[in-house]
């Protein structure tokens, strides 16, 4: 499955959430390495401004003794006295040059500046160590002989390395809990904002189950113009059913007359003595209005597919009246209908379908009829036993088909 079409099957939670959790990573890490090097800038600053005092006091330090350049007092920091301290300064001045004894044998590699304002740079060190160095170039007075001289002060990164690794591990757990108060924010904005989503589902729903005739216009503004386009596709669905209902009775009405007529031809065949071809013509005239009263059912039916009828209610009215008629008295009734169970049917076609179902096991049955009524989430049951005969197993599919039957003599 490609990518393409696999995005096209997520969710728009999962799509959200995938664009959210990603934008969310990629926010952290740069938080992460953004702010290690604001620190790491921050610290070099800071350690900057300690070796340009370093450097201050050195030429403040420096003298000519016998023509000779040499440091009138050491500076007071107790680790340029020690080797290889990380720490260092050096001197540089007519090819004279003036060491800290922390550099012990090495000289750092000064390039030629101009004169002005110290400059921090990267150099390297003693044992191939990385410094970071304060240089400037200055021209002394008539105390040093108006000498050029290029000062430097430097000390190993390692201290500066150390700091910003320890600033990440203390940021870490920060940026972490940062990052789930931000997934929690993200679940929180998509649970809001596919809301009304849901909410359309439901309302689509009970236009479904025939709880609402339309959908509505509270929701918010991106979602409005889909709504509206549902409500007008409901509105047209029930305008086409009007138009098939109107149709079908205008059929019905036109075949009306064609089948008086055949009435009235069945009725000459017989005053003629022809009873086989008027049997058929008969017959022929019933099929076609057993298709007409169908097709007029089916369109009435259709266009009271958003009543209700509470089930219970119309099921003891058909009872009611079944009970009444001789085969009715002398059978047994068994009720087990739940109260407040609602079907999505008019009460008059639900009357008719039970009333059909209700006489058919009142006619086979021995001594019981049950009737029994039970919803199931959505959906609603009506089961219908009768203590008959029943069909045999071998004619199930058979009497299962469309048009089928076994008893051919009732009506």
């Amino acid at each position: 499955m490609s990518a393409g079409l696999l995005l096209q099957r997520l969710s728009l939670r999962m799509r959200l959430a995938l664009a959210g959790g990603t934008f969310l990573v990629l926010a952290l890490v740069i938080a992460f390495f953004g702010l290690s090097l604001i620190f790491e800038r921050h610290v070099e600053r800071r350690v900057a401004a300690e070796l340009t005092l370093h450097l201050d006091q050195l030429i403040a330090a420096l003298a000519l003794h016998d023509g000779k350049l040499v440091l009138d007092r050491q500076p007071v920091d107790p680790r340029f006295t020690q080797p290889l301290s990380g720490l260092y300064w050096q001197v540089e001045s007519g090819g004279e040059v003036l060491r800290s004894r922390s550099l012990w044998d090495t000289e750092l590699d000064l390039p030629p500046l101009d004169p002005g304002a110290p400059v921090s740079r990267t150099i390297p060190g003693p044992q191939k160590t990385s410094l970071l160095a304060i240089e400037r170039e200055v021209v002394g007075g008539r105390k040093l002989g108006n000498r050029t001289l290029l000062l430097a002060v430097a000390v190993i990164r390692t201290d500066i390395v150390t700091a910003t690794a320890a600033f990440r591990r203390d940021m870490l757990p920060y940026l972490l809990l940062l990052g789930l108060l931000f997934i929690a924010a993200t679940i929180l904005q998509i649970t809001l904002g596919l809301r009304p989503l849901n909410e359309l589902r439901y309302r689509v729903a009970d236009i479904r189950q025939g709880r609402a005739r339309h959908i509505g216009d509270a929701f918010p503004a991106e979602v409005l113009p889909l709504t509206r386009e549902l409500d007008e596709l409901v509105a047209s669905r029930e305008e086409q059913i009007r138009r098939a209902r109107e149709h079908a009775a205008d059929f019905a009405h036109g075949l009306k007359t064609p089948l008086q007529a055949m009435a009235g031809d069945v009725r000459r065949l017989r005053e003629r003595g022809e009873d086989e071809l008027a049997a058929q013509i008969q017959s022929l005239a019933m099929v076609m209005r057993r298709h007409v009263d169908r097709q007029l059912a089916r369109a009435r039916m259709a266009g009271r597919s958003t009543g209700h009828a509470d089930i219970k209610t119309v099921a003891e009215r058909v009872v009611a009246v079944l009970e009444r008629t001789a085969r009715g008295e002398t059978l047994h009734w068994d009720r087990d209908m739940q109260s407040g169970i609602s079907a999505r049917i008019d009460a008059d076609d639900l009357t008719e379908v039970l009333g059909n179902v209700l006489e058919n096991a009142m006619r086979y049955a021995h001594e019981t009829v049950t009737i029994r009524s039970r919803r199931a989430g959505y959906d609603a049951f009506i089961e219908i036993a009768d203590d008959g005969p029943g069909i045999p197993p071998d004619n199930v599919d058979y009497v299962l088909g469309r048009g089928s039957r076994l008893d051919q003599s009732s009506g």
